[in-house]
């Protein structure tokens, strides 16, 4: 599978393993210290070839993709799992570079792309009533919910945003909730 936009990895083991699974082009950031340098050439590459996003499932990936996504609009998302990036053999150390070929493969063909003028109709009330969250279980639905909508993890807070943002719509939360439940 070759990749016509520049994929964006922290580091050069995430280069390595997306190189594995398909034909691409990476930008490193070398963690999540974005220098302007870096942020100049993934405009650059916006501008040419587009750009696909595809950071760790942890803290510092999302704030690097919330750093990318304020300075270059308009980029795409890819997103694993938590438990798709946990390394086998370092107890807690989750990354791309820990991914199988198969994972990185699946999350770039299932890429997402914010554009503005289409809202979403999932409202507060409908994450309260399928349970994702205030409940008990509601991380471990939310965890379900971003690897089957390809949406990524994200806590209570930031889950309606990340609907909204990538126009997830009411049915397609449905009828992932039916998968989980």
């Amino acid at each position: 599978m070759k990749v016509k936009e520049i994929i964006v990895v922290e580091g050069k083991s995430d280069t390595i393993k997306v190189k594995q699974a398909v034909q691409a082009d990476t930008i490193e950031t070398n963690g999540s210290a974005i220098n302007k340098e870096t942020l100049q050439l993934i405009k650059h590459a916006k501008r040419k070839r587009g750009v696909i996003i595809f950071t760790d499932p942890d803290f510092p990936g999302e704030r690097i993709r919330h750093i990318i996504n304020q300075e270059v609009p308009g980029c795409k998302h890819a997103f694993l799992s938590s438990s798709e990036a946990k390394s086998s053999s370092i107890k807690k150390s989750i990354g791309i570079e820990h991914a199988s070929v198969q994972a990185i493969k699946q999350a770039l063909h299932h890429v997402h792309e914010l554009t503005e003028g289409i809202e979403s109709d999932i409202t507060q009330r409908d994450l309260l009533t399928y349970g994702l969250i205030g409940g008990l279980d509601a991380k471990i639905k939310r965890e379900q919910l971003g690897s089957i909508l390809h949406i990524g993890y994200t806590n209570g807070k930031q889950l309606l945003n990340r609907l909204h943002m990538f126009q997830i719509s009411k049915n397609e939360l449905d009828l992932a909730m039916k998968h989980i439940l």
